[in-house]
Formats: structure tokens, C-alpha cells, sequence
């Protein structure tokens, strides 16, 4: 469950990126969709762990 960040935000980059900048604007979409869903997995992780302590 730690991963659905990564497959929701990783295309949705690629393709917004996609969408307005041709080619090259998928690359950075899909980077910047990628270090978010990372983002958001670590803090995903970060509060579930906090919670059983």
C-alpha cells in the first residue's frame, strides 16, 4: 500500500507533462512525478510507523 503514490503520481506526470510540452515535458513530468510519489511513500511509511509506537 506504501506504493499507490508511485503509481498514481507517476503517470499523472507523464501525462500532464505530456500534455503541455510534447515530449520533453513527459521526461519532467514524469520525474517530478516520480520524487513526489517517493515523497509521499516515505511519508506514508513514516506515519504508519509512528502509529504503533
Amino acid at each position: 500500500m506504501g506504493c499507490l503514490p508511485m503509481l498514481l503520481l507517476f503517470p499523472l506526470g507523464f501525462g500532464a507533462g505530456y500534455l503541455i510540452a510534447g515530449q520533453t515535458g513527459a521526461l519532467w513530468g514524469a520525474g517530478i512525478g516520480f520524487l513526489l510519489g517517493l515523497l509521499a511513500m516515505g511519508l506514508f511509511i513514516k506515519a504508519l510507523r509512528g502509529k504503533r509506537q
